[in-house]
């Protein structure tokens, strides 16, 4: 089964926000109060609620000129998830189309998947049982996996009307990217193609017109060497040889000392320090 990719270039969008309208649709998801946040952008970022949010940025270039920059903002659907890597509850898992989804049913709500998403795209919803007990769900951007399923595109990419957005084999969706920025270098020298290498790459690949910190993006995203310990190492091995009380020491440990903010940002720094 070929993996496939959410091609997005930043620099045909207009705005218009049919994305954002076509994924609340298609996912059945409510609408949110937000606060007026003085722009085109209607969320300040992702919610539970509000898989994708068409951000607006007002950016000075190397010129001196101002511009007026759009990014659909949604899951990246990391090769090397480190949500995927975190969960205690196996209830995050990739498809055999590259995307990363959530199994509602084993999710738990202990947001470990959202203190170490290097994105910021996933997060926590609150529920209440029928007993008035609250209980937590994570979620985020699915990519469309249950019309990928059907031989359809993701919702915000068939309503994309000025090609912003495309959907298809990785592979020619890269190639894709690579080309359009040799393209338009000339207007935007700090063009690129954003699919970070350090999450394995990313199955919606960017192009952009300038630095990814500029959308508000990680420079060079990386999984947390901590999620890379507990998921690859610590856990399998632990579950062959040794004991459910001790290993439940060992997951106590981890989840308290590294899957924290304050353990993310001492392993990225390398011991001291700070997407």
């Amino acid at each position: 089964m070929p993996e496939y990719v959410k091609y997005v270039d930043v620099t045909k969008c207009d705005g218009c926000r049919a994305c954002m309208v076509a994924c609340k649709n298609w996912n059945d998801l409510p609408a949110e109060e937000t606060n007026f946040l003085g722009s085109v952008q209607s969320h300040p970022k992702v919610t539970a609620d509000t898989w994708n949010v068409l951000q607006y940025i007002e950016h000075e270039n190397s010129k001196g000129d101002l511009d007026y920059l759009f990014r659909h903002s949604s899951c990246f659907h990391c090769k090397d998830a480190a949500c995927e890597k975190v969960c205690p509850e196996n209830a995050i898992s990739y498809t055999e189309f590259g995307t990363v989804v959530i199994d509602q049913e084993k999710c738990v709500g202990c947001g470990y998947c959202v203190q170490n998403c290097p994105f910021d795209v996933i997060s926590l919803k609150t529920y209440i049982d029928k007993n008035g007990k609250e209980y937590k769900k994570s979620h985020k951007c699915t990519m469309c996996t249950d019309r990928i399923e059907e031989g359809l595109q993701p919702a915000c990419v068939t309503t994309c009307h000025t090609g912003a957005m495309e959907f298809g084999n990785k592979d020619e969706m890269i190639k894709k990217a690579e080309k359009r920025v040799t393209e338009i270098k000339e207007r935007y020298p700090n063009a690129m193609v954003y699919n970070p290498q350090g999450v394995g790459g990313t199955h919606t690949v960017y192009v952009l017109a300038e630095k990814p910190s500029v959308y508000g993006l990680p420079e060079n995203p990386k999984v947390p060497t901590s999620a890379v310990l507990w998921k690859d190492y610590a856990q399998p091995i632990g579950k062959m040889m040794i004991g459910a009380t001790t290993m439940a020491v060992v997951g106590a440990f981890v989840t308290n000392k590294l899957f924290n903010k304050e353990g993310k940002e001492h392993d990225e720094d390398g011991g001291g320090g700070n997407e």
